[in-house]
């Protein structure tokens, strides 16, 4: 018998996952990148992360070759419809190809855990009332 997290608990009684409790609180941007995201997680749990950090596959987090660590980040997934906001604690991917790899929990909350990749759009996220504030870009704004 395995007890859940008081976290889990709270969003469970809420009915929302983790992933889309985050996402509703936050509003998006513009786009900043399109391309395939990929995922990585049990090679890679508990391991250090570019930024220093214990990789955690169950955490929102993500690599980026550019993005600086600690940027959140929106996550779109157009087939499934579906978005997730994650941290930028690596760098990566290195396969030809990907503009993000995510993490085991990410890619589970945008529905492509199973097939092990997929496209995604990359979306700035603004703070909500204050559309001049950006959180994540690319122009430097």
């Amino acid at each position: 018998w395995s007890r859940p997290s008081k976290r889990a608990s709270r969003w469970a009684r809420a009915g929302l996952s983790p992933a889309s409790r985050v996402a509703k609180l936050v509003r998006s941007g513009r786009d900043l990148q399109k391309g395939m995201a990929s995922w990585y997680g049990p090679g890679f749990h508990g391991r250090t992360t570019a930024n220093g950090e214990k990789f955690d596959m169950y955490e929102l987090t993500a690599a980026h070759k550019t993005l600086p660590f600690g940027t959140r980040v929106m996550v779109f997934n157009p087939r499934t419809g579906k978005d997730v906001v994650v941290r930028i604690n690596d760098r990566g991917p290195y396969a030809k190809g990907r503009v993000i790899d995510l993490s085991k929990a990410a890619a589970n909350a945008l529905g492509f855990k199973a097939r092990g990749h997929d496209a995604v759009v990359l979306r700035e996220i603004l703070p909500d009332g204050r559309a001049g504030n950006v959180i994540a870009s690319t122009s430097g704004e």
